[in-house]
């Protein structure tokens, strides 16, 4: 049989509102008319989406990932019969976007797609806003282990130790991790790349203060509370004149990655994959 757009429409009523009669009343339907919807949308796809052996439906994990699938086709189909309506793509990061080549891909991508505005959002959580569907795809700073996102490996960025421009440490033209046991560290314990493993078991610095936001971070280094490890992203995203940033002569890199939703909610998201290597890599 032919799916049709109210069969997308039902199924998602019925996730969204997790009982049939519910559902049923948000799309004046009868409820035995929408019973019938979502069973012929099942039998074409050959898997059971939804759950009915309880009094609340519960999606199954088939229904789960079609549920992702399918508001991505919705928005796709509302877009494209709204030509007025502007669809964004938006790129998540959590604190340093694309380093110094967040302003080439910006510039870039208006060039190339200047039909398709490309919106940088930062959000202060693991996987950039990926996980709750905020974001079609995100710069992240290590790999992610989340269902429904794919991603790649983009590039590395070196290691910088963060300090007060009065630190005594901060004249000096490289460190290493150990000069900076002896000092208090800043610790973004949400979306930060470090953590006390990045010394030697027992050689890491006693004194920790941990933040949930690299504003936060920023802070601590800048009035000379603490100091912190980085990478160069944070140093071309969030230049300031009070803090030095030294590069880490025994540090290893951080691997920048870009991250999706599968199958991607935005269909400009192998556009953005192409032009992210292109910039990092010219």
């Amino acid at each position: 049989m032919t799916i049709e757009l109210r069969h997308l429409r039902g199924f998602l009523a019925i996730a969204d509102e997790g009982n049939l009669t519910r559902a049923a009343a948000r799309l004046h339907l009868t409820q035995p008319a929408l019973t019938r919807t979502l069973q012929q949308l099942e039998a074409h796809l050959g898997t059971r989406l939804v759950d009915r052996s309880t009094h609340h439906l519960a999606l199954t994990p088939a229904g789960h990932a079609f549920r992702r699938r399918a508001a991505a086709a919705m928005a796709a189909v509302e877009h494209a019969l709204d030509p007025a309506h502007e669809w964004p793509l938006r790129l998540g990061h959590a604190w340093s976007a694309l380093g110094a080549h967040t302003t080439t891909l910006l510039r870039r991508w208006k060039q190339a797609h200047p039909g398709t505005l490309l919106e940088l959002l930062r959000l202060d959580e693991r996987t950039a806003g990926l996980a709750g569907g905020t974001v079609d795809a995100a710069v992240l700073r290590g790999p992610i282990d989340t269902p429904g996102v794919r991603w790649e490996h983009l590039t590395s960025e070196p290691r910088v130790a963060a300090l007060a421009d009065n630190n005594p440490l901060a004249c000096r033209p490289t460190l290493t991790l150990a000069d900076l046991v002896t000092q208090p560290l800043a610790l973004n314990t949400v979306t930060g790349s470090t953590t006390l493993a990045l010394w030697p078991t027992g050689a890491a610095p006693t004194q920790v203060l941990t933040v949930k936001n690299t504003d936060d971070w920023l802070a601590l280094i800048t009035a000379g509370d603490a100091v912190g490890v980085t990478s160069t992203g944070t140093e071309a995203m969030h230049p300031n004149p009070a803090i030095r940033y030294v590069p880490l002569a025994d540090a290893p890199a951080v691997d920048v990655y870009l991250a999706w939703r599968d199958p991607p909610s935005h269909p400009s998201v192998p556009d953005l994959r192409r032009l992210a290597h292109e910039v990092v890599n010219p």
